[in-house]
C-alpha cells in the first residue's frame, strides 16, 4: 500500500449470457446480455491534491498512466465540473486484465464515484453516466449500480433481479483483446433478440449463450481447455470476450469444492453475486 485508506472497491462483473443481435452502420455491435456484479474487486485509494494534478502513484505492468482509464476518468470529471482539485490515485489490481470481467471499466467507474464525493462535485447519476460512456461501453453499468439486463451497445440498462448465487471463475493465462473477438469474421451477428422476462423465467436455458465463445475458444487453446474442464464437471461459460470462464452454483460449498480440484496450471477464484454495487447511489437501487 502506498496511500492510506479508505479503500474504494471496483467489483468485477460476469456476463451470464451475451448475444450479438446486429451491427450498426458505424460498426458498433448491438447486444443483449445479463450482467451480474460479483464480490471479487480491485481496490482504489485516493488522496486529494490542492494543485489540480492527477497522478497514479503505483506502477501497473502494461498500463501506462496516460492511458489508464482511472486517470482519464479523473481528468474527465475535473474538466466537466471545473474542479480545481487533483488527486493521487493508487490502483490495487486483483481482477485479470483482458479477462472479460470489466476490471478497467469498473476501476474507472469507482474513480468517478469516489472523486465526485471527495471533490464535492455533486454530479447527478445521468451526468456521471454520460461521462462514463466516454470511457467505455461497460462503465455506465458499474455506475448504474446493480445487476442489469443490457441492450443496445451497452447503454440501455434495466434492473434485473437475480437469485443469490456463487461463481467459480477460472482465469486462463492469456488476455483476449475485445476488439479482436468482436472483429472476427466468423462471429455470428444475427441472434434473435429475446425478452428479459424469458431470461428471468428460464435463466439456465440453452437458448442463452455467449455468441463470442466459439470464436474465442477456437483461437485461444487455454480458454478452450478451461471451458472443457468446467463442462466435464457440469457447466462452463465464457464471460464477455474472455478469457475468463465460469460456472454458477446455488451455494458456496460446491464452488469451493470444485476450486480445490483444479489441476496444476489452472487458477481461479470463488466469488459471490453482489446484486448491488458497494458504492451504489440511492437512485441506482
Amino acid at each position: 500500500m502506498i496511500l492510506p485508506g479508505p479503500d474504494y472497491p471496483a467489483p468485477a462483473k460476469l456476463n451470464l449470457f451475451l448475444h450479438v443481435v446486429g451491427r450498426r452502420p458505424d460498426g458498433y455491435h448491438l447486444l443483449q446480455s445479463a450482467f451480474v456484479l460479483i464480490d471479487r474487486a480491485d481496490r482504489l485509494r485516493f488522496r486529494v491534491r490542492d494543485d489540480g494534478d492527477i497522478r497514479r502513484v503505483n506502477d501497473l505492468p502494461g498500463v501506462p498512466p496516460e492511458s489508464d482509464l482511472v486517470v482519464r476518468a479523473a481528468g474527465l470529471l475535473q474538466q466537466a465540473t471545473g474542479c480545481r482539485l487533483g488527486a493521487d490515485i493508487e490502483v490495487e489490481k486483483h481482477l485479470p486484465m483482458g479477462g472479460g470481467v470489466g476490471g478497467g471499466s469498473s476501476d474507472a467507474a469507482t474513480a468517478l464515484l469516489a472523486l465526485d464525493r471527495l471533490w464535492g462535485t455533486g454530479l447527478e447519476g445521468p451526468a456521471l453516466s454520460a461521462l462514463g460512456a466516454k470511457l467505455g461501453a461497460d462503465v455506465p453499468f458499474f455506475l448504474f449500480g446493480r445487476d442489469a439486463w443490457v441492450e443496445g451497445i451497452g447503454e440501455r440498462l434495466s434492473p434485473l433481479a437475480l437469485p443469490p448465487a456463487w461463481y467459480l471463475v477460472l482465469v486462463p493465462p492469456e488476455s483476449v483483446p475485445t476488439a479482436a473477438a468482436f472483429g472476427a469474421p466468423e462471429l455470428t451477428r444475427n441472434t434473435e433478440p429475446l425478452k428479459m422476462e424469458d431470461f428471468s423465467a428460464h435463466p439456465g436455458s440453452a437458448v442463452f449463450r455467449n455468441d463470442l465463445e466459439p470464436v474465442v475458444a477456437a483461437r485461444y487453446p487455454s480458454v478452450r481447455a478451461h471451458l472443457a474442464w468446467l463442462r466435464e464437471r457440469g457447466g462452463g461459460r465464457l464471460t464477455g470476450s474472455g478469457a475468463c470462464v465460469f460456472a454458477r452454483f446455488d451455494d458456496r460449498g460446491p464452488a469451493e469444492g470444485l476450486l480445490a480440484q483444479l489441476p496444476p496450471g489452472m487458477q481461479g477464484f470463488v466469488a459471490r453475486g453482489l446484486g448491488q454495487h458497494p458504492l451504489a447511489r440511492p437512485q441506482a437501487q
